[in-house]
């Protein structure tokens, strides 16, 4: 049995589909089927998959939760505080080792983010489970999202992007790209035991790249005149966001602005393991926009 946890987010989401599609529309892909997991499990909308309720803040629950599983495809836990993110992890990891489970694949963080505000969580889960007597792993080091760049580069209403960038890119990854490689690696996840996988773009991409693409794909042109952190930390503080969100922000924009996350610039562990270039992180931001409206809404 493989359960995927955290099926109500946005990455879990998209495994799950792409687990219904390939099952047929039904639970029987592999032994013992595939189980949904989170701690909402009357959200979940995809027909023919059993759901469990997993719910990292109640540790006592996990153990039922987890009986039967072989294989556990740990979708980080959320963001938070380290020693929030950190016990959920360690609620998970404790009780995979209790459940009997045999394989653990972890979507954990690309090396080139070790500095960001939420880094730490991430190696410490995979520093857990490199220690564990019982568990084979496999770390799934996601890049950061394309759909989060567009997020982070989205133009305002006068059609002016300020995001505080600067000159730097970022290689970005498409989501349903690290969903299908989840996906590949957990059916068959003895191949890739104690494999470590850098999953990150093989194009970087910076504000102006985000505004040429966007004008191109809209009905107005979209400029880039990117602001100052300052001024964003100011704006995150007013939007009242949760404390532990405004160096996390901060940091991200300021390790793309700074080149820290501009990634290997060809390919690598993501290509390989897609069969395939990786989807093109302009177009899915255009995309993106195009859903929700070009300034945003």
């Amino acid at each position: 049995m493989l359960l995927v946890t955290g099926v109500n987010g946005g990455l879990g989401a998209l495994v799950l589909e792409r687990l219904a599609r390939l099952s047929a529309g039904g639970p029987d892909n592999g032994p013992g089927g595939v189980v949904a997991g989170t701690r909402n499990p009357e959200r979940v909308t995809v027909p023919g998959v059993p759901v469990r309720a997993v719910d990292f803040d109640r540790p006592e629950t996990l153990d039922e939760a987890f009986a039967g599983v072989r294989t556990l495809l740990l979708i980080s836990a959320g963001y938070g505080e380290d020693d929030v993110v950190i016990a959920r992890h360690r609620a998970a990891v404790e009780a995979a080792e209790r459940a009997g489970v045999e394989h653990v694949v972890y979507t954990s963080l690309s090396g080139d983010g070790d500095h960001l505000a939420y880094a730490l969580a991430h190696r410490w889960t995979e520093r857990r489970l490199r220690a564990s007597a019982t568990l084979r792993w496999t770390i799934l080091r996601n890049g950061l999202y394309a759909e989060l760049l567009g997020a982070l580069a989205a133009p305002d209403r006068h059609g002016v992007i300020t995001a505080p960038l600067g000159d730097g890119r970022l290689a970005a990854v498409a989501r349903e790209d690290l969903a299908e490689v989840a996906v590949t690696v957990a059916l068959a996840p003895a191949g890739h035991a104690g494999r470590v996988y850098e999953l990150v773009g093989e194009e970087a991409v910076g504000g102006a790249d985000v505004a040429a693409a966007l004008s191109r794909a809209g009905d107005r042109p979209v400029e880039y005149r990117p602001g100052s952190l300052a001024e964003l930390r100011a704006a995150v503080v007013a939007s009242g966001a949760e404390s532990f969100q405004v160096p996390m922000t901060a940091g991200t924009y300021s390790a793309v602005a700074h080149g820290f996350l501009a990634g290997p610039g060809g390919p690598g562990d993501l290509a390989a393991l897609l069969g395939r270039r990786p989807r093109p992180v302009l177009e899915v931001i255009a995309a993106g926009a195009a859903g929700r409206g070009a300034d945003g809404r």
